[in-house]
């Protein structure tokens, strides 16, 4: 870690560096950065607590936090939901004593979770500060990591129920932690010089820079020969929390869709589902198609806000694939337009989307492509 902070800093002085070369180069361009804005930017902390702000959070105040920000994906008790791992399970009061998690060494446990293999407190304390919420990183203050650090540390019995965890005493929790000493610092990786470690890595490399271009193939599809050889992925439940994998057991389905052979699909019918004293909704005009600028337009939105980092064209990832949502909701684009920007939970799974902050514009573009076969 301290090496890695080393080179940090040399490239930070490089680039400082370059920066008042082009000052210097061509006057009015730049400038340099004031301390704020570095300390704004410099906000790791490292293993042995250098970069921790002061502060303290409770157990109590973190589930109150981690019930409304953490649970959507990670479950009340860290058991987690279909998408995510675990990170509460599979550790002992014998692993809190000797700091080696002894479940890491059994073949026939499979799930492995955060409290299992974390090393460091100081690891998970600043992973949750900078990414977490996922949909609001760096949106947590300084106690409420503490609280929901604290929080989690409590599933795993690490510290009791009414202990508020603080930078006075991270350090002696840092000793509890059931997985403090299953580390190796042999490599020379970590914790580098100024914390003791080892100087010389275990390998020497040398880089290759010529005859380089080698082609490559991304297959985006688990490959036939491959597709059962383990069994059903979505059957095999892991003993600790829910690990699900897809259906296994057969290509995934791609529809030959009405929109593949040039022609709009054609809307579901809302009136079947609704009770016989129900009226029949208003007929939505169809969305009008997109052309090709279109589309182009509608990838860049799509890549611009994030929407693939949980949507693929056709299959599911953590929320459902374009084609699934345009089946459902074809020709209601005013809907999807509405759902984009406002979010919401339950009706594709447990996993909620939270409210998304594009403009009204860009939402109707996407909802349109959507609502007209969101064709590629």
């Amino acid at each position: 870690m301290s090496s890695w902070v080393d080179r940090a800093a040399l490239v930070l002085g490089l680039l400082v560096a370059a920066g008042a070369h082009a000052q210097a180069a061509y006057p009015g361009i730049g400038r340099a950065a004031t301390p704020a804005e570095v300390q704004a930017w410099d906000i790791d902390v490292r293993p042995d607590f250098k970069g921790l702000p002061a502060g303290a959070g409770s157990v109590a105040r973190g589930q109150e936090i981690w019930e409304d920000k953490c649970a959507g994906c990670h479950g009340v008790f860290g058991e987690s939901n279909v998408i995510f791992n675990p990170l509460v399970g599979g550790t002992t009061a014998d692993d809190i004593q000797t700091g080696k998690v002894a479940t890491l060494r059994r073949l026939d446990y499979p799930g492995r979770t955060t409290l299992m293999k974390l090393s460091q407190l100081s690891t998970l304390w600043d992973y949750i500060n900078r990414a977490m919420p996922w949909n609001q990183p760096k949106s947590l203050s300084t106690e409420e990591v503490y609280a929901v650090t604290a929080y989690m540390l409590h599933l795993g019995d690490i510290v009791p129920a009414d202990f508020t965890l603080s930078d006075k005493n991270i350090a002696e929790v840092q000793k509890r932690l059931p997985n403090r000493n299953g580390k190796t610092t042999a490599h020379a990786l970590w914790p580098g010089r100024e914390l003791g470690g080892v100087t010389k890595p275990d390998v020497v490399g040398t880089a290759c820079m010529k005859e380089c271009d080698v082609p490559q193939r991304v297959a985006s599809f688990l490959p036939d020969f491959a597709r059962d050889a383990h069994g059903n992925l979505a059957e095999q439940n892991r003993p600790v929390g829910a690990q699900r994998g897809q259906d296994t057991t057969q290509a995934p389905k791609i529809a030959a869709t009405a929109a593949a052979a040039g022609a709009s699909p054609a809307p579901s019918t809302p009136a079947a589902r609704l009770p016989p004293s129900a009226p029949a909704p208003a007929t939505t005009p169809a969305a009008k198609p997109t052309d090709a600028s279109d589309r182009k337009a509608v990838a860049a939105l799509l890549q611009k806000n994030a929407c693939i980092a949980c949507h693929a064209a056709l299959s599911k990832l953590v929320g459902p694939s374009w084609a699934d949502i345009a089946k459902r909701h074809a020709g209601k684009a005013d809907h999807l337009a509405a759902k984009i920007r406002s979010g919401g939970s339950g009706a594709w799974g447990a996993i909620p989307m939270p409210p998304q902050t594009l403009g009204e514009d860009d939402a109707k573009s996407i909802a349109v492509w959507l609502a007209g076969g969101a064709p590629p």
